[in-house]
């Protein structure tokens, strides 16, 4: 796993938003792309400590960790905790898989407030309605010119995970959109 504690983070000090919409880089976490067949998905499961959510558009959180649905066989597993080491987890499932540490590539951020999905879709085609897309609802799409992922974490609040060389644009995007959104 790439060293979290003494990386410099790409987002450090990048400020944005208005009154209606709050934008913050995310803390650093560890992101496992896990890949599997679905019948190592209930020893992975087990392994991981939470899940793994087997239906388009869906999530699971538990015990700090959030996996992500991106299609049938794929996940992108969040550990917000301290060391979570889950391709060590993985790999102790005994379950045939791929989990590929990809904490070094992503990073993410967290847009919130009543303007939020507003913001958001300045950049993106998705329906980002509560009924559309319920608190929970993830999806790998288009944020302007770069491929992100979205999950919606609360009523006003979204997580956008993208590469970590795409986010200065995606931050300054969601910078003037926030200003947009406010008007």
């Amino acid at each position: 796993m790439a060293e979290l504690a003494t990386r410099t983070l790409p987002l450090a000090g990048a400020y944005g938003g208005s009154a209606t919409v709050q934008l913050q880089a995310a803390r650093p976490a560890e992101r496992i792309s896990l890949r599997a067949r679905a019948e190592a998905v209930e020893a992975l499961s087990v392994a991981l400590g939470l899940s793994l959510p087997t239906a388009p558009k869906t999530s699971a959180t538990a015990g700090g960790r959030t996996a992500l649905w991106l299609g049938p066989d794929e996940w992108l597993v969040i550990d917000e905790g301290d060391g979570g080491l889950m391709q060590a987890a993985a790999a102790a499932s005994g379950a045939v898989h791929s989990a590929t540490d990809v904490s070094h590539r992503n990073t993410a951020i967290l847009v919130s407030g009543p303007g939020a999905a507003n913001a958001l879709n300045a950049g993106c085609p998705l329906d980002l309605s509560l009924k559309a897309f319920p608190v929970g609802a993830c999806a790998r799409t288009l944020f302007g010119k770069i491929e992100v992922v979205l999950l919606r974490t609360g009523t006003d609040a979204f997580r956008l995970e993208c590469w970590r060389s795409f986010s200065d644009y995606a931050f300054g995007l969601l910078a003037e959109a926030a200003r947009d959104a406010e008007a």
